[in-house]
């Protein structure tokens, strides 16, 4: 059996179980941000089966991989109901939204707002893949660090960042790409 097979496999024997068990549960965006911050999520995308593994940074980074292609530019964040990445510059950022439910220790991620499972995963905690020795240095702009709760962060960045974060800002750092949108990017 291959290895694409096996995860194949996996991942239908995962959902079924979840299907079967029924007791998914639906978190709220601080209970996402308090389940994925300083821990790695881990897991294979649906369809693909390939995987991802990203490290949720305090500071909104979200460090790892998707696809096996290396993150460097990708922010997290949590809404009221979801979790939130950004990628790319300022003029070509890409925005995806997902829900996360959990049954036990699996964690089934949906595309927001279509409701179509993007994902499963599993909480790795801390950084057990060393993503934060491994990684670029970059700052998540004005989206994520002005994020509802953040305004602390958001002055550390800014002192950090000096005049390139309010050139950024001055461009048009708030807009966003629709939400849902298909990805062309490797990550989600």
């Amino acid at each position: 059996m291959t290895a694409s097979a096996v995860r194949s496999a996996i991942l239908v024997l995962a959902l079924t179980a979840t299907a079967a068990a029924g007791a998914a549960e639906r978190l709220t965006g601080p209970q996402i941000r308090q389940a994925f911050e300083g821990n790695t999520v881990t897991g294979l995308y649906s369809g693909s089966n390939l995987p991802f593994s990203e490290y949720h940074h305090a500071d909104g980074r979200a460090l790892g991989h998707n696809r096996h292609v290396p993150n460097t530019d990708a922010c997290w964040t949590t809404t009221e109901d979801a979790v939130c990445y950004y990628y790319g510059p300022v003029d070509k950022r890409r925005t995806y939204c997902f829900t996360i439910e959990t049954s036990g220790a699996l964690y089934v991620i949906r595309n927001r707002p279509s409701g179509r499972i993007n994902g499963l995963a599993r909480i790795e905690p801390g950084d057990p893949h060393g993503f934060v020795k491994k990684s670029e240095n970059w700052v998540c702009d004005g989206l994520i660090s002005r994020a509802p709760g953040r305004g602390k962060l958001a002055s550390i960045l800014s002192n950090e960042a000096g005049s390139h974060e309010d050139d950024a800002m001055k461009q048009g750092a708030g807009a966003t790409s629709p939400i849902g949108e298909t990805r062309s990017h490797p990550g989600r």
